[in-house]
Protein backbone atom coordinates (compact mmCIF):
# COMPACT_ATOMS: atom_id res chain seq x y z
CA UNK A 1 0.00 0.00 0.00
CA UNK A 2 1.10 3.52 -0.87
CA UNK A 3 2.37 5.59 1.74
CA UNK A 4 1.36 8.84 2.02
CA UNK A 5 1.54 12.05 4.55
CA UNK A 6 1.02 15.99 4.77
CA UNK A 7 3.63 18.00 5.11
CA UNK A 8 3.04 21.58 6.59
CA UNK A 9 6.60 23.43 6.17
CA UNK A 10 6.87 27.30 7.43
CA UNK A 11 8.25 28.70 4.15
CA UNK A 12 8.37 27.42 0.85
CA UNK A 13 11.57 24.74 1.08
CA UNK A 14 12.82 25.81 -2.25
CA UNK A 15 15.85 26.99 -2.95
CA UNK A 16 17.07 25.32 0.45
CA UNK A 17 19.86 29.07 1.14
CA UNK A 18 18.82 28.69 4.99
CA UNK A 19 19.35 26.69 8.07
CA UNK A 20 15.35 25.88 8.79
CA UNK A 21 14.52 25.57 5.49
CA UNK A 22 17.65 23.65 3.93
CA UNK A 23 16.80 20.48 7.11
CA UNK A 24 12.70 20.54 5.20
CA UNK A 25 13.82 20.51 1.65
CA UNK A 26 16.19 17.58 2.07
CA UNK A 27 14.04 16.05 4.41
CA UNK A 28 11.03 16.30 2.04
CA UNK A 29 13.48 15.03 -1.07
CA UNK A 30 14.56 11.79 1.15
CA UNK A 31 10.94 10.59 2.36
CA UNK A 32 10.55 10.77 -1.55
CA UNK A 33 13.37 8.47 -2.37
CA UNK A 34 11.84 6.27 0.28
CA UNK A 35 8.63 5.74 -1.29
CA UNK A 36 6.38 8.50 0.25
CA UNK A 37 3.66 10.00 -1.73
CA UNK A 38 3.97 13.76 0.13
CA UNK A 39 1.38 16.15 -0.07
CA UNK A 40 2.88 19.49 0.41
CA UNK A 41 1.66 22.51 2.01
CA UNK A 42 3.80 25.97 2.41
CA UNK A 43 3.38 29.08 4.38
CA UNK A 44 5.02 32.09 2.29
CA UNK A 45 4.87 35.55 2.64
CA UNK A 46 6.64 38.84 0.39
CA UNK A 47 7.08 38.38 -3.63
CA UNK A 48 7.84 34.81 -3.34
CA UNK A 49 6.95 32.62 -6.15
CA UNK A 50 5.87 28.55 -6.77
CA UNK A 51 8.62 26.74 -7.25
CA UNK A 52 8.12 23.74 -10.19
CA UNK A 53 11.23 22.18 -8.36
CA UNK A 54 9.19 20.73 -5.68
CA UNK A 55 6.71 18.88 -7.70
CA UNK A 56 9.69 16.62 -8.22
CA UNK A 57 9.27 15.21 -4.75
CA UNK A 58 5.92 16.01 -3.85
CA UNK A 59 2.15 14.48 -5.10
CA UNK A 60 0.26 18.03 -4.66
CA UNK A 61 1.71 21.75 -3.18
CA UNK A 62 -0.62 23.60 -1.26
CA UNK A 63 0.56 27.78 -0.65
CA UNK A 64 -1.08 29.71 1.51
CA UNK A 65 0.17 33.41 2.04
CA UNK A 66 0.81 34.34 5.69
CA UNK A 67 -1.34 37.07 7.29
CA UNK A 68 1.88 39.58 8.46
CA UNK A 69 -0.93 41.87 10.44
CA UNK A 70 -0.60 43.94 12.82
CA UNK A 71 -3.31 42.67 14.35
CA UNK A 72 -1.93 39.29 14.66
CA UNK A 73 0.46 41.03 17.30
CA UNK A 74 -2.26 41.17 19.60
CA UNK A 75 -3.58 37.69 19.70
CA UNK A 76 -3.00 35.14 22.55
CA UNK A 77 -1.32 33.16 19.91
CA UNK A 78 2.47 33.90 19.07
CA UNK A 79 3.03 36.28 15.80
CA UNK A 80 4.57 32.87 14.01
CA UNK A 81 1.56 31.19 14.26
CA UNK A 82 -1.51 33.42 14.45
CA UNK A 83 0.47 34.55 10.90
CA UNK A 84 0.07 31.18 9.43
CA UNK A 85 -3.35 30.84 10.32
CA UNK A 86 -5.45 29.63 7.24
CA UNK A 87 -9.03 27.64 6.82
CA UNK A 88 -7.77 26.95 3.46
CA UNK A 89 -5.06 24.67 4.94
CA UNK A 90 -7.43 23.20 7.88
CA UNK A 91 -10.04 22.16 4.82
CA UNK A 92 -7.26 20.27 2.42
CA UNK A 93 -6.12 18.37 5.74
CA UNK A 94 -9.43 17.06 6.56
CA UNK A 95 -10.28 16.35 3.39
CA UNK A 96 -7.22 13.41 3.31
CA UNK A 97 -7.02 11.20 6.31
CA UNK A 98 -3.43 10.64 5.94
CA UNK A 99 -0.71 11.37 8.81
CA UNK A 100 0.41 14.94 9.34
CA UNK A 101 3.94 16.21 9.87
CA UNK A 102 4.22 19.98 11.04
CA UNK A 103 7.51 21.52 10.71
CA UNK A 104 8.08 23.49 14.05
CA UNK A 105 5.49 24.92 16.29
CA UNK A 106 5.25 27.71 13.46
CA UNK A 107 2.78 25.60 11.37
CA UNK A 108 0.66 23.74 14.30
CA UNK A 109 -2.09 26.49 14.12
CA UNK A 110 -4.27 23.79 12.48
CA UNK A 111 -3.57 21.92 15.95
CA UNK A 112 -5.60 24.59 17.86
CA UNK A 113 -8.41 24.10 16.29
CA UNK A 114 -9.19 20.94 15.17
CA UNK A 115 -8.64 17.34 17.01
CA UNK A 116 -6.49 15.72 13.71
CA UNK A 117 -5.63 11.97 14.29
CA UNK A 118 -1.68 10.83 13.43
CA UNK A 119 -0.10 14.23 13.71
CA UNK A 120 3.95 14.65 14.47
CA UNK A 121 5.59 17.75 14.93
CA UNK A 122 9.09 18.28 13.98
CA UNK A 123 11.00 20.91 16.41
CA UNK A 124 13.49 22.62 14.97
CA UNK A 125 14.20 24.39 18.22
CA UNK A 126 12.81 24.57 22.01
CA UNK A 127 11.57 28.11 20.49
CA UNK A 128 10.60 29.98 24.28
CA UNK A 129 14.15 29.75 24.30
CA UNK A 130 15.40 30.65 21.14
CA UNK A 131 13.15 33.49 21.15
CA UNK A 132 14.34 34.46 24.66
CA UNK A 133 18.28 34.04 23.65
CA UNK A 134 16.97 36.51 20.65
CA UNK A 135 15.49 39.03 23.22
CA UNK A 136 18.72 39.23 25.28
CA UNK A 137 20.62 39.67 21.57
CA UNK A 138 18.65 41.89 19.90
CA UNK A 139 19.89 45.89 20.94
CA UNK A 140 16.64 47.66 19.39
CA UNK A 141 14.50 47.91 21.96
CA UNK A 142 11.03 47.39 20.14
CA UNK A 143 12.52 43.85 18.65
CA UNK A 144 13.51 43.24 21.89
CA UNK A 145 10.18 43.62 23.60
CA UNK A 146 8.69 41.31 20.67
CA UNK A 147 10.94 38.83 20.80
CA UNK A 148 10.46 38.57 24.71
CA UNK A 149 6.31 38.35 24.28
CA UNK A 150 6.79 36.01 22.00
CA UNK A 151 8.77 33.33 24.09
CA UNK A 152 6.43 33.51 26.76
CA UNK A 153 3.69 32.61 24.10
CA UNK A 154 5.66 30.11 22.66
CA UNK A 155 6.00 28.57 26.16
CA UNK A 156 2.49 28.68 27.16
CA UNK A 157 1.41 26.79 23.68
CA UNK A 158 4.52 24.17 23.42
CA UNK A 159 2.09 22.40 25.90
CA UNK A 160 -0.15 21.49 22.94
CA UNK A 161 2.24 18.72 22.40
CA UNK A 162 0.75 16.59 24.50
CA UNK A 163 -1.85 15.88 22.44
CA UNK A 164 0.33 14.85 19.50
CA UNK A 165 1.38 11.40 18.44
CA UNK A 166 4.99 11.68 18.39
CA UNK A 167 7.67 14.86 18.44
CA UNK A 168 10.90 14.21 16.24
CA UNK A 169 13.38 16.70 18.32
CA UNK A 170 16.68 17.89 16.23
CA UNK A 171 19.43 17.27 18.77
CA UNK A 172 20.65 15.11 21.27
CA UNK A 173 19.80 18.65 23.98
CA UNK A 174 16.43 18.71 22.58
CA UNK A 175 15.52 15.22 22.93
CA UNK A 176 16.47 15.10 26.62
CA UNK A 177 14.28 17.98 26.85
CA UNK A 178 11.41 17.15 25.01
CA UNK A 179 11.70 13.21 26.07
CA UNK A 180 11.53 15.03 30.01
CA UNK A 181 8.35 16.41 29.62
CA UNK A 182 6.27 14.67 27.05
CA UNK A 183 8.09 11.30 27.48
CA UNK A 184 7.75 8.66 25.31
CA UNK A 185 6.66 10.51 22.66
CA UNK A 186 9.94 12.40 21.72
CA UNK A 187 12.25 10.80 19.07
CA UNK A 188 15.95 12.12 18.14
CA UNK A 189 16.01 12.72 14.37
CA UNK A 190 19.28 14.11 13.17
CA UNK A 191 19.37 17.01 11.14
CA UNK A 192 18.69 16.47 7.62
CA UNK A 193 21.20 18.08 5.27
CA UNK A 194 22.77 17.90 1.41
CA UNK A 195 26.37 16.70 2.00
CA UNK A 196 26.51 12.80 1.88
CA UNK A 197 30.07 12.26 2.25
CA UNK A 198 33.12 14.47 3.33
CA UNK A 199 33.85 16.92 0.81
CA UNK A 200 36.88 18.78 2.75
CA UNK A 201 40.02 20.02 0.97
CA UNK A 202 43.40 18.56 1.97
CA UNK A 203 45.19 21.65 0.36
CA UNK A 204 46.31 24.26 2.54
CA UNK A 205 43.91 27.01 3.25
CA UNK A 206 45.21 31.15 3.64
CA UNK A 207 42.18 32.68 6.19
CA UNK A 208 39.51 31.98 8.84
CA UNK A 209 35.56 31.95 7.63
CA UNK A 210 32.94 33.17 9.25
CA UNK A 211 29.58 32.49 7.58
CA UNK A 212 26.06 33.11 8.71
CA UNK A 213 22.97 34.70 8.12
CA UNK A 214 23.44 38.27 9.24
CA UNK A 215 19.43 39.12 9.15
CA UNK A 216 20.01 37.23 12.54
CA UNK A 217 20.83 38.98 15.54
CA UNK A 218 22.83 36.00 16.95
CA UNK A 219 24.94 36.02 13.83
CA UNK A 220 25.38 39.76 14.08
CA UNK A 221 26.55 39.49 17.35
CA UNK A 222 29.03 37.03 16.64
CA UNK A 223 30.48 38.64 13.58
CA UNK A 224 30.97 41.51 15.44
CA UNK A 225 32.88 39.35 18.55
CA UNK A 226 35.38 37.71 15.69
CA UNK A 227 35.84 41.42 14.07
CA UNK A 228 37.02 42.33 17.53
CA UNK A 229 39.06 38.86 18.23
CA UNK A 230 40.92 39.39 15.00
CA UNK A 231 41.18 42.85 14.54
CA UNK A 232 44.94 43.06 15.74
CA UNK A 233 45.85 39.47 14.55
CA UNK A 234 48.38 38.70 11.95
CA UNK A 235 45.34 36.28 10.28
CA UNK A 236 42.92 37.33 7.50
CA UNK A 237 39.27 36.74 8.66
CA UNK A 238 36.21 36.89 6.05
CA UNK A 239 32.93 37.01 6.97
CA UNK A 240 30.63 35.28 5.04
CA UNK A 241 26.80 36.08 4.32
CA UNK A 242 23.61 36.05 1.89
CA UNK A 243 23.01 39.41 3.19
CA UNK A 244 24.49 42.44 4.44
CA UNK A 245 24.67 44.44 7.96
CA UNK A 246 25.18 47.65 8.06
CA UNK A 247 27.22 47.42 11.59
CA UNK A 248 29.39 44.66 10.82
CA UNK A 249 29.97 46.34 7.26
CA UNK A 250 30.87 49.25 9.11
CA UNK A 251 33.36 47.32 11.59
CA UNK A 252 34.74 45.47 8.44
CA UNK A 253 36.13 48.70 6.91
CA UNK A 254 37.62 49.51 9.37
CA UNK A 255 40.66 46.89 9.35
CA UNK A 256 42.78 45.78 6.58
CA UNK A 257 43.19 42.03 7.50
CA UNK A 258 39.03 41.45 7.40
CA UNK A 259 37.05 41.05 4.70
CA UNK A 260 33.12 40.54 3.57
CA UNK A 261 32.62 37.88 0.91
CA UNK A 262 29.14 37.12 -0.43
CA UNK A 263 27.57 34.07 -0.78
CA UNK A 264 24.54 34.19 -3.06
CA UNK A 265 24.67 30.18 -3.60
CA UNK A 266 25.35 27.04 -2.01
CA UNK A 267 28.10 26.76 -4.53
CA UNK A 268 29.92 30.15 -3.20
CA UNK A 269 29.85 28.72 0.35
CA UNK A 270 31.45 25.69 -1.06
CA UNK A 271 34.05 27.62 -2.81
CA UNK A 272 35.16 29.57 0.47
CA UNK A 273 34.93 25.81 2.67
CA UNK A 274 37.54 24.74 0.27
CA UNK A 275 39.96 28.11 0.26
CA UNK A 276 39.41 28.42 4.56
CA UNK A 277 42.08 27.09 6.72
CA UNK A 278 39.93 27.40 9.92
CA UNK A 279 36.24 28.04 10.11
CA UNK A 280 35.44 29.69 13.59
CA UNK A 281 31.33 29.17 14.65
CA UNK A 282 30.39 30.80 17.52
CA UNK A 283 27.18 31.26 19.12
CA UNK A 284 25.55 33.45 22.02
CA UNK A 285 22.46 30.40 22.19
CA UNK A 286 21.85 27.14 22.91
CA UNK A 287 19.78 25.88 20.52
CA UNK A 288 19.72 22.59 19.34
CA UNK A 289 22.28 21.68 16.33
CA UNK A 290 23.24 24.31 14.20
CA UNK A 291 22.72 23.19 10.14
CA UNK A 292 26.30 25.29 9.43
CA UNK A 293 28.10 23.22 11.91
CA UNK A 294 27.03 20.32 10.22
CA UNK A 295 27.56 21.73 6.86
CA UNK A 296 31.09 22.97 8.00
CA UNK A 297 32.08 19.54 9.12
CA UNK A 298 31.47 17.88 5.63
CA UNK A 299 32.83 20.35 3.69
CA UNK A 300 35.81 23.14 5.88
CA UNK A 301 38.68 22.18 7.35
CA UNK A 302 39.63 23.05 10.89
CA UNK A 303 36.47 24.43 13.01
CA UNK A 304 36.96 26.33 16.36
CA UNK A 305 33.81 26.84 18.08
CA UNK A 306 31.92 28.19 21.36
CA UNK A 307 30.56 25.89 24.13
CA UNK A 308 26.95 27.13 22.96
CA UNK A 309 27.80 26.13 19.44
CA UNK A 310 29.16 22.05 20.62
CA UNK A 311 27.69 21.46 23.30
CA UNK A 312 25.02 17.93 23.53
CA UNK A 313 25.84 17.82 19.52
CA UNK A 314 28.00 14.56 20.42
CA UNK A 315 30.34 16.25 17.84
CA UNK A 316 32.62 18.18 20.66
CA UNK A 317 35.73 15.69 19.30
CA UNK A 318 35.83 17.11 15.53
CA UNK A 319 36.08 20.67 16.82
CA UNK A 320 38.84 22.24 18.65
CA UNK A 321 36.96 24.51 21.90
CA UNK A 322 37.49 28.52 22.47
CA UNK A 323 34.99 30.92 24.30
CA UNK A 324 37.37 33.56 25.10
CA UNK A 325 39.49 35.94 22.49
CA UNK A 326 42.72 34.70 24.05
CA UNK A 327 41.33 31.02 23.69
CA UNK A 328 40.36 31.78 19.71
CA UNK A 329 43.43 33.22 19.35
CA UNK A 330 45.56 30.75 20.35
CA UNK A 331 43.91 27.65 18.78
CA UNK A 332 43.81 29.97 15.60
CA UNK A 333 47.78 29.90 16.11
CA UNK A 334 47.63 26.12 16.51
CA UNK A 335 45.54 25.40 13.35
CA UNK A 336 46.62 27.68 10.84
CA UNK A 337 50.09 25.82 10.21
CA UNK A 338 48.79 22.46 10.82
CA UNK A 339 47.63 20.39 7.29
CA UNK A 340 43.91 18.83 7.65
CA UNK A 341 44.95 15.29 6.39
CA UNK A 342 43.04 12.64 5.05
CA UNK A 343 43.23 10.94 8.42
CA UNK A 344 40.82 13.84 9.71
CA UNK A 345 38.78 13.27 6.52
CA UNK A 346 38.08 9.45 7.73
CA UNK A 347 37.43 10.50 10.98
CA UNK A 348 34.65 12.46 10.20
CA UNK A 349 32.96 10.05 8.06
CA UNK A 350 33.48 7.46 10.99
CA UNK A 351 31.64 9.75 13.22
CA UNK A 352 29.08 11.75 10.86
CA UNK A 353 27.35 8.12 9.57
CA UNK A 354 24.06 8.70 11.78
CA UNK A 355 23.54 11.91 9.84
CA UNK A 356 22.56 9.88 6.79
CA UNK A 357 19.25 11.67 5.03
CA UNK A 358 18.33 8.40 3.82
CA UNK A 359 18.57 6.45 6.98
CA UNK A 360 16.88 9.11 9.13
CA UNK A 361 13.93 8.93 6.58
CA UNK A 362 13.45 5.52 6.84
CA UNK A 363 13.13 5.90 10.96
CA UNK A 364 10.15 8.80 10.43
CA UNK A 365 8.32 6.02 8.00
CA UNK A 366 9.03 3.32 10.54
CA UNK A 367 7.66 5.16 13.28
CA UNK A 368 4.59 6.80 11.57
CA UNK A 369 3.46 3.93 9.41
CA UNK A 370 4.38 1.49 11.96
CA UNK A 371 0.63 0.13 11.94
Amino acid sequence: MKKSLHLISFDIPYPPNYGGIIEVFFKIKALHQCGVSIYLHVHFSGDKKEQIELEKYCEKIFYYRRENRFLSLLSNLPFRIKSRSSKLLIRNLKSLNIPIIFEGLHTIHPLTVFNFNNVFVRTHNIEHDYFFGLSKSEKNIFKKLFFYIEAIKLKKIEKILKNVTGIFTISPFEQSYFEEIYQKKATYIPVFHQNESIKSSIERGDFILYHGDLRVSDNIRAALFLINVYKNSKFKLVIASSCKNKKVLEQIKKYECIYFKDIPTQKSLHQLFQKAQINTLITFQKTGIKLKLLNTLFQGKHIISNSKMLQDTGLENLCELANTREEILEKTSKLFDTLFSIEDQQKRQEQLLHFSPKKNAEKIIKIIFKH
